[in-house]
């Protein structure tokens, strides 16, 4: 009998997982509630200016890669991924900038101009982090159902050289004596939506894969990588309903048997939930189903930080700026407090700026530009009324950038669109409005993490950054592969992408721009 499997949401990590799904031969339906694919990686349109809603730094393309040629295809062929250098540009309001380049000596001289002393420090800095990467891939492709996981060969090989009691600044601190070289390799912890100073050290390789493997522009925006998967996943028989929101998931003791929605019923063997972790267990499933992971013990949960963000379509080329910078406060320290507190809005916030059309052109119309502008600030916690005070934000940002140099940004403004953390909350059901979910403190991760299997239920799996491995784009994906692996097993179904040397294509795996052979 044919397997039944239901997706909920169309995110990054269901549209992955629906990829690799319908390689068991399983029936796989994706319902998602918008009207396009990609969670908070879906893009957008104002009067002929596209942008991304989310991420915008796409990395590591190497497991995305190798999921398409399981499938049959190469992600290149799909989408055309373009290579940046500069990676980015960092201005320190404390004085100082740095255009961080892809090649180790162009960075070298350029780290050199804030401190010749810590030049010396990055090869020593990439040489550990590449055997810190080495030993964390393993972890990053295991099931932690189990705390005894812990106790796994290569999670007592990692330990000595993860200290998870250190946190990424301290780190650090051991490579590069100036502070701002060391934020210059730990303001990627924002990607989980955390503070460096409290981040556990074993994300400095966020950094390290950005230096190592690149950054990339997908042409089109992410969007175009959301819509690749889609082309595929579909031509491989699942279907993507859109416009269509789950009411209801239908249980017989503690097992999901199917799901309901305007359009009708789903009956499923198994589901994987792709929305947003807590809002999807808050107002899908009832509490008194759920043990470990009931309402009160998720209200008790650390959240990460949200966003203020600016969409603004530009008449002309913004010349001078370059593809992605980061304008870094002065006193960083206090912005992160501000943001973890969440009480106030941070009163002198960094603030990051895409320009994509200086890589991508035809996001704009001809002539003109598309500015993407994040800030992070704390999520919803009842103290900020932003239908209120969004105006006053909006003008403290202009403000701010005016004050770093774009002086004649908002004369310029055509289009524009505001989001702020009430509107993550609400329009895009993210908890909170914490747009990188579960913060990613030791207490929640690994087997304290919600697992892929969710061990509060029967035939439920999860996927996304609010389940192990955790936030980002390349998180998720390998964590659609756990998930997608450990579904199939229950069902006994087959795993034709877990070939250790053949893609289902038949082709060999191979390095590619930016991945590991």
């Amino acid at each position: 009998m044919e397997r039944q499997v239901v997706i909920i949401g169309a995110g990054p990590g269901g549209l992955a997982s629906a990829m690799l799904l319908a390689l068991t031969g399983a029936k796989v339906t994706v319902l998602e509630r918008r009207d396009r694919v990609g969670g908070r990686s879906a893009g957008f349109a104002l009067d002929g200016y596209r942008f991304d809603s989310g991420p915008t730094f796409f990395l590591y393309p190497r497991i995305l890669e190798e999921i398409f040629e399981g499938c049959g295809r190469r992600l290149s062929d799909e989408v055309d991924l373009i290579r940046l250098d500069p990676l980015y540009r960092l201005v320190f309001e404390a004085g100082g900038e740095l255009r961080v380049h892809g090649e180790m000596k162009a960075l070298m001289a350029e780290i050199a101009r804030l401190n010749p002393r810590d030049a010396q420090g990055l090869p020593r800095f990439l040489a550990d982090n590449r055997a810190k990467m080495g030993l964390f891939r393993p972890i990053l492709e295991t099931d932690f159902s189990s705390p005894w996981a812990l106790a796994s060969l290569p999670m007592l090989k990692a330990l000595g050289r993860l200290s998870p009691q250190r946190s990424v600044d301290r780190d650090l601190s051991r490579y590069f004596q100036d502070p701002r070289v060391r934020l210059a390799f730990s303001f990627q912890s924002k990607y989980l939506g955390m503070s460096p100073f409290r981040c556990p050290s074993l994300f400095t390789i966020l950094s390290f894969l950005e230096h190592e493997h690149g950054v990339f522009h997908p042409r089109g925006g992410t969007e175009a990588v959301m819509e690749a998967m889609r082309r595929v996943a579909e031509s491989l028989g699942v279907t993507v309903r859109l416009n269509e929101t789950v009411r209801h998931i239908r249980f017989q003791g503690r097992r999901a048997v199917g799901v309901r929605t305007e359009a009708g019923e789903y009956p499923a063997d198994a589901l994987v939930i792709n929305a947003d972790f807590a809002r999807a267990m808050t107002t899908l499933v009832p509490d008194d189903l759920r043990r470990r992971w009931s309402d009160a013990r998720i209200a008790t949960k650390k959240f990460s930080c949200s966003t203020f963000m600016l969409y603004l379509g530009i008449e002309g080329r913004m010349e001078g700026l370059d593809h992605h910078t980061v304008y870094l406060a002065e006193d960083y320290a206090r912005n992160l407090a501000e943001i973890e507190d969440g009480r106030e809005m941070p009163r002198r916030p960094s603030i990051y700026v895409q320009n994509a059309c200086v890589s991508d052109p035809d996001l704009a119309p001809p002539g003109g530009s598309t500015l993407y502008i994040l800030v992070p600030v704390g999520h919803q916690r009842g103290h900020i009324d932003w239908a209120a005070e969004a105006p006053r934000y909006r003008r403290l940002v202009l403000d701010r950038l005016a004050g770093f140099g774009l002086t004649d940004l908002e004369r310029r403004i055509r289009v524009e669109r505001v989001v702020t953390p009430a509107d993550w909350d609400r329009q895009f059901a993210v908890h909170r409005g914490a747009t990188f979910n579960l913060a990613h403190s030791l207490d929640q991760m690994l087997h304290l993490r919600p697992h892929n299997r969710f061990e509060d239920l029967d035939g439920v799996y999860l996927v996304g950054g609010g389940t192990h491995p955790g936030s980002g784009l390349p998180v998720i994906f390998e964590g659609a592969r756990i998930t997608s692996r450990l579904l199939a097993s229950e069902l006994g179904l087959p795993t034709p992408w877990r070939s250790e040397t053949m893609g289902l294509s038949g082709l060999p795996k191979r390095a590619v721009a930016g991945g590991l052979a």
